[in-house]
């Protein structure tokens, strides 16, 4: 009697549905492959861009970095949001037409399978967290508690082994689906010169399976034109919707977009002398009265200590350099700034410019932060374009951009270009 209850009770639990029951023709696998071709080239845009980021922040003796070209930054960083907006489009599409096979039966099939749905979660929900916290990031939102940028980091390098995972497992299917046009009923074989058309298939489990023409499913039982058009369609709105997407936010670093960025967070033709600004005074705890007349630049160096009053560095040769502030967020902005060429303060110190030359160690008035410090590399010290900026578009700084004064430096992102500077120290270089 227990046993026909029990038996009973599980008929009545709802079966998952076959891969067979999804009837739309997008979720064909010409149709994934295509949407995953797309998503897999940004997602390696993003990568590789937020490692030359990295890098930046973070410099190692293998990879080294300098002040030319001056626009470099700039553009990788555009690149980097502009690339990760486009994923979230083509995410969703991703998702939309493969998703039928996380109901395919059985669910584990053997251990490449196995590997195959593991590197899927993983890929899934990396990706998923990545992008939502590098939109959040953009808008300066940070509704968590740990390091954003140490975890985003990490969970890049976790986002793109699970990728590299998923393509070398799929290859089999990616590559004929690709091969493939999309032609509802048939494949037809591009290396063919006739064009005869291969076996017809359909999708089961995910991958290609050839089946005889009178077995076709119902489902996909339906007029070339219909179903042809249903999956070029659908290729067509995702492509529009990522474009568009990219188009609404992008003009925050390519200015002549500018106009269009309505879904962008910042107008970088917007802000205080002409600028953006991303950290202001108030939140950095520093006050009028700590950058009044008794301010005083330390500057240390083989020769010792001096301290200047910004009056001294303004009766110093002043140079003018038209740079960008390019933020991690993605916007930029070109301002013209005025101060102390940065390898003059070194000379007068007493440090080496050049090959062979000295780091400087930069230190602000800002109240704790991670980028409360920062070093500029010989490479950048020797540069005529880098400041310690005392001037902003023809004016004084205002306290929000670093006042008294605060460093530029060409190809550098904007959290290293160190605003209420207080001290200078010349040291050895930290990387040979």
């Amino acid at each position: 009697m227990a046993k026909v209850e029990d038996e009973t009770r599980r008929s009545r639990l709802p079966r998952l549905p076959r891969t067979e029951d999804f009837a739309s023709a997008i979720h064909d696998p010409r149709v994934v492959a295509r949407v995953g071709v797309l998503l897999g080239s940004a997602f390696l845009l993003v990568f590789l861009t937020g490692l030359y980021s990295h890098v930046h922040q973070n410099p190692v003796a293998w990879f080294p970095l300098g002040p030319d070209p001056a626009w470099l930054y700039r553009v990788t960083q555009g690149i980097h949001v502009g690339a990760g907006i486009a994923c979230v489009p083509l995410l969703l599409a991703k998702l939309y037409a493969a998703y039928p096979a996380l109901f395919e039966q059985p669910p584990v099939r053997g251990p490449l399978h196995a590997l195959e749905r593991l590197s899927v979660a993983v890929l899934v929900a990396t990706a998923t967290f990545q992008l939502v916290t590098g939109v959040l990031n953009t808008f300066q939102w940070y509704p968590w508690s740990f390091g954003f940028v140490g975890v985003h980091y990490a969970t890049s390098w976790v986002v793109i082994g699970s990728l590299l995972i998923h393509v070398g497992v799929k290859l089999p299917v990616i590559v004929p689906a690709l091969r493939a046009r999309i032609k509802d009923g048939e494949i037809v074989d591009p290396e063919i010169a006739d064009e005869s058309p291969l076996p017809r298939t359909h999708i089961s489990d995910g991958d290609l399976m050839s089946i005889p023409d009178g077995d076709l499913h119902p489902a996909e039982d339906r007029s070339t034109t219909e179903a042809t058009a249903t999956r070029r369609g659908f290729l067509t709105a995702v492509a529009v919707t990522t474009l568009g997407a990219v188009a609404l936010t992008v003009g925050q670093t390519v200015r002549p977009l500018a106009p269009l960025s309505v879904l962008a967070p910042r107008d970088p033709r917007v802000g205080s002398q002409g600028v953006p600004v991303n950290k202001t005074a108030a939140s950095a705890q520093v006050t009028s009265d700590v950058v009044g007349p008794a301010w005083r630049l330390e500057l240390e160096g083989p020769d010792g200590v001096v301290q200047l009053s910004r009056d001294d560095l303004l009766a110093m040769d002043q140079h003018t350099a038209d740079l960008p502030i390019a933020c991690v967020e993605g916007w930029s902005a070109m301002a013209t700034w005025q101060g102390v060429r940065v390898r003059d303060l070194v000379e007068r110190a007493g440090g080496r410019v050049g090959d062979g030359g000295h780091d400087v160690s930069v230190a602000s008035l800002q109240v704790g932060g991670a980028y409360s410090r920062s070093v500029l590399q010989a490479s950048y010290v020797a540069s005529d374009d880098t400041l310690l900026a005392l001037r902003l578009n023809g004016q004084d700084l205002n306290l929000d951009h670093g006042y008294p004064a605060r460093i530029i430096a060409p190809n550098r992102p904007g959290v290293l270009q160190t605003k209420w500077v207080n001290r200078l120290a010349v040291v050895e270089p930290v990387i040979a």
